[in-house]
């Protein structure tokens, strides 16, 4: 369990205290952007790699308590979060977005804003913390808790990390653009700065998310070893 731990810090600390500090910037400005981006890349997969192997290694270990179980209603409300999250992150990760790397360009074109946009200026992130959720309500071993929670809170402090970085790197552009959107979803639209308009999302970028819904939920049993769809 000690190793998940170190691991799950490891994760979450790389992203929050040096990706999304100034002291990005320092490294930045000592070794390059190039660099930079690829020594945080390797981080990350190392980082990745190692939640996986150590999250491994706790399931059916002596001290991997079961603090809650799942029910049929959990086990709903897990496919639904699935869902919903698979749809956020398919369509963020297909939507040209000055929150993701290298493209703050996106900010030069006066319509950035729209499609998923109107929604969240996070869908990527968003989508994670709801895929992180969905996890822990059905997953109430230490090690699921470990895991689950600590992307939960990295999803989460993401957001606000890289508004602060980018507001650091593009002054009133940055600022114009927040000012048109949200961090938490449909919050814009709620406050009547944005609309929904899902012609505008793509309604092809739906569909894959729809697919890759499904065939997640085909593969988790021979992935992961635990059925879905039961």
């Amino acid at each position: 369990m000690s190793s998940l731990i170190a691991a799950a810090v490891f994760f979450v600390l790389i992203h929050l205290l040096i990706s999304g500090t100034r002291v990005r910037d320092a490294l930045i400005g000592r070794i390059g952007a190039g660099p930079y981006l690829g020594l945080f890349v390797v981080l990350s997969w190392i980082g990745i790699i190692w939640l996986g192997w150590a999250f491994a290694l706790t399931r059916g270990a002596p001290g991997n308590t079961t603090m809650w179980q799942m029910t049929p209603a959990t086990h709903g409300l897990q496919l639904l979060l699935q869902l919903v999250a698979v749809l956020f992150i398919v369509i963020g990760l297909t939507t040209r977005n000055p929150t993701s790397v290298r493209q703050e360009g996106a900010l030069d074109n006066p319509e950035v804003v729209r499609g998923m946009l109107r929604v969240t200026r996070h869908p990527f992130l968003w989508g994670v913390a709801l895929w992180a959720l969905g996890h822990l309500i059905v997953n109430g071993d230490a090690g699921s808790i470990i895991l689950f929670g600590s992307l939960l809170a990295l999803a989460l402090f993401g957001t606000a990390s890289i508004d602060a970085k980018r507001r650091r790197a593009l002054g009133s552009k940055w600022d114009a653009f927040a000012a048109q959107t949200s961090n938490i979803p449909f919050l814009a639209i709620a406050s009547g700065r944005q609309r929904l308009s899902l012609g505008e999302i793509g309604w092809w970028r739906i569909l894959v998310a729809l697919v890759v819904y499904g065939v997640l939920g085909w593969a988790h049993p021979y992935l992961f070893g635990v059925p879905v769809f039961i």
